[in-house]
């Protein structure tokens, strides 16, 4: 116990997110030493103000997307801070400016998540702009310095992009090592643990979502267009493995078995137990080949994994013995599908080994134009600004629920005679989120985190008075607060109350005073926080599924058009298939995460909620669907299509075309002529049937062994047949469940 809690302490030391901290702490740290050793204090203080300001905006991304945001952090952060120093002089003047810049600051957030990381800056520069400074500094010369201090930060942030260039990406890597390996084992137990499939199901849904957002900034980081893929050894392993991951994840999603079709086929769940084991193997596997990432450490041996492949097929041998044909058939072939994924997935767990240490001979294929095409790019034009001047933007909302609560907070501080009211605004800023569920999780974690940092400081104060103690258990916290804060908000909450008390106990004698006001300002703060996200014009999340659903939608049925195209032409190796794959699972996962949202609003606020989880669980179930197709024909020599499967697509499309019409406005479906369907769908049910016949004459005539060839066709033929079934059923349900969401939310979501 003791020892691997030491491994985890030095993998925490070896970590991105720890270097970070450092290396922040350095910068802020740096000018205060240099300039108090030369007696100009005064001076360090807003130059460490001025890389305070700027951290935020530190988050893993190419080192030309850092240096740009940070630039412009630096300019908005020095104009915030000139606006409201001039301001300060009058009260009421100062309440407007306030007012007008967070409002207009808070809509820099509709440029995504390094634009939200902007206005974050933004708004730190109002709270900070409102602590007393020295008056023997002119303003112009206190913004200057505070520009000084910005560009400190962005050169210490390309000396460690120099020093450690790769650190990002082998944290990411394995941080997406890891969580691949828990969704792998979560996929396991769904096999066989029937009675708490659904608390499964949701665990799945978020290490889903969790993946897919580590994908898309493993993409940015990878797969840039100013990187030139191939050059470096380094960076192709990084790629290779990338690439690996994301085939495990969606063979994993391939793998969605018809659970309650499982439960009946196979009424004795012990022959799945071995299934389940190899799932658990195959996850530890990853996890400790995350940990191997960044210990630089040789790869464990793969003899665990080809053991359980040979116990899978000992399983499938023995459940052969024991049922009859052709009665047992199904059972048979669903096991050996069910082998077939769990040796591919074996076979890209072993590709990341080979990679690992240093024997992998896999090569880069793909060009350096279509690199970008997995890339989201960002677009910045003002017109995004634009579109979001209107109370049906979530943003516009946020905007001005976080301007009424900042001016109110900080002259409800002011009037009370607290002595920092600007800690209350802090709070608010980091605190306040669009979602009211996720406000709330932050303002408690930020209450418990508080309190735990402020009875940690008492204690320490208690025990001594020591300056020289203070001044480390400052740095040594705020270190540990910039590593821990994108990991656990509660922990790095605790941790900045620490560095936050102790720095002040530096500054004011009475040190007990300083813990008091932090904990009542945090307190006010987060209560202001999940009030004004409850009672001013809160934005719901059953008010903003529409469109995700929609989006979602979109992209299952232009992954179903590729997925058709590769049955038609062969054509294993399609970017297409492959942008449309990468695209559907981006959609699932915003679905996925509005849903993850919604469960964290008041339970009076979760509208139609067994409606809209139907919603969520068709739609993910029919991109396992189709990503199982995909899977197996990629991974499978398959026969020449036939009108029968165009049918059968055809249908599928103008199911999720009349829901897409449904639940969009001003969009008029396009129907495609097709074969009747139950035409179709008796004749491919004919096909599997003919195949099942012959394989049960060449048993009478004492054939006991199956042929590869035989077995390959009946597998494909009992795959596509389901899976086509299985996608007309879930898409007509998708219809439905769209005709029921219109006319309880008209369209509108009001």
């Amino acid at each position: 116990m003791v020892k691997e809690f030491l491994k985890d302490i030095l993998l925490f030391l070896k970590s991105s997110n720890f270097y970070k901290g450092v290396l922040q702490t350095v910068a802020v740290i740096t000018p205060l030493i240099i300039f108090n050793f030369f007696g100009h204090i005064s001076y360090a203080i807003p130059i460490a103000i001025g890389v305070f300001l700027n951290i935020p905006g530190n988050i893993p991304g190419t080192l030309r997307r850092k240096i740009y945001s940070t630039l412009i952090s630096i300019v908005l952060t020095m104009a915030v801070t000139l606006i409201v120093s001039y301001a300060k002089q009058n009260f009421a003047v100062l309440l407007l400016t306030i007012a007008i810049l967070s409002f207009f600051i808070s809509l820099i957030s509709a440029y995504g998540f390094r634009g939200s990381l902007i206005a974050f800056c933004g708004l730190l520069a109002i709270v900070l702009s409102l602590v007393s400074r020295n008056t023997t500094i002119g303003i112009w010369t206190y913004v200057g310095l505070i520009g000084i201090g910005g560009l400190w930060f962005l050169l210490v942030l390309c000396l460690s992009h120099w020093i450690a260039p790769k650190k990002d990406e082998d944290q990411l890597l394995s941080e997406t090592l890891r969580i691949t390996g828990s969704y792998l084992k979560v996929r396991g137990k769904l096999l066989i643990e029937k009675e708490k499939r659904d608390q499964l199901l949701i665990k799945t849904l978020k290490l889903q979502t969790e993946l897919n957002e580590k994908h898309e900034i493993l993409r940015e980081l990878l797969l840039s267009e100013r990187k030139q893929i191939g050059r470096s050894h380094f960076d192709e392993k990084r790629v290779l493995i990338f690439i690996s991951l994301i085939d495990i994840l969606e063979l994993a999603l391939a793998n969605t078995l018809d659970y309650s079709k499982i439960d009946v086929i196979f009424k004795d769940r012990s022959v799945l137990k071995e299934f389940k084991t190899l799932n658990t193997t195959m996850g530890n596997h990853l996890q400790v080949l995350s940990k191997i990432l960044m210990n630089k450490k040789k790869v464990q041996n793969k003899n665990e994994l080809l053991d359980g492949l040979a116990v899978i097929e000992k399983t499938i041998q023995n459940y052969i013995a024991s049922v009859e044909l052709p009665a047992g058939r199904e059972g048979i072939i669903t096991l050996r599908n069910l082998q077939d994924y769990q040796q591919q997935q074996v076979t890209k767990i072993r590709a990341i080994r080979r990679v690992m240490n240093n024997v992998t001979k896999d090569k880069i294929s793909f060009k350096d134009k279509e690199a970008t095409q997995f890339i989201t790019t960002q677009e910045y034009s003002l017109q995004i600004i634009a579109q979001h001047f209107t109370f049906k933007s979530p943003i516009f909302r946020h905007a001005l629920r976080l301007t009424i609560a900042i001016v109110f907070g900080f002259t409800f501080g002011t009037l009370i005679g607290i002595k920092n009211p600007y800690w209350i605004v802090l709070t608010l800023i980091v605190l306040m989120r669009p979602s009211y569920g996720l406000t709330k999780e932050r303002a408690i974690n930020r209450i418990i985190g508080t309190i735990i940092g402020a009875l940690f400081a008492l204690a320490i104060i208690f025990i001594t008075s020591n300056t020289m103690v203070y001044m480390a258990l400052a740095a040594v916290s705020l270190v540990i607060a910039f590593s821990l804060i994108q990991q656990s908000y509660r922990s790095a909450a605790a941790f900045i109350t620490i560095n936050v008390i102790f720095v002040y106990a530096l500054l004011e004698p009475n040190s007990l005073v300083v813990v008091k006001f932090r904990v009542l300002d945090t307190f006010i703060g987060a209560s202001l926080a999940v009030i004004a996200n409850y009672t001013l014009w809160p934005s719901w999340e059953f008010m903003n599924l529409s469109p995700v659903i929609i989006n979602s939608i979109q992209k299952n049925k232009a992954y179903l058009a590729a997925v058709s195209k590769i049955y038609h032409t062969k054509e294993i190796k399609n970017l297409d298939y492959k942008v449309a794959r990468k695209e559907a699972f981006l959609a699932i996962s915003n679905l996925n995460a509005a849903f993850q949202r919604m469960t964290q609003d008041p339970k009076s606020k979760q509208k139609e909620m067994q409606l809209i989880y139907e919603f969520v669980s068709l739609n993910n179930t029919f991109l396992s669907a189709l990503a199982s197709m995909g899977s197996f024909i990629q991974n499978h020599t398959t026969t020449a299509s036939s009108e029968n499967f165009d049918a059968f697509i055809s249908h599928i499309e103008n199911q999720l075309e009349n829901a897409e019409t449904l639940l969009s406005e001003n969009k008029t479906a396009v129907i495609k002529e097709h074969k009747k369907i139950e035409t179709a769908e008796e004749a491919l049910k004919s096909s599997f049937t003919t195949l099942s016949n012959q394989r049960d004459q060449q048993i009478k005539e004492g054939q006991h062994k199956i042929d590869l060839e035989m077995r390959l066709q009946l597998q494909e033929a009992h795959l596509v047949t389901n899976q086509l079934t299985w996608l007309k059923g879930l898409s007509e349900d998708i219809y439905r469940n769209s005709t029921k969401y219109a006319q309880l939310f008209n369209n509108k979501n009001t």
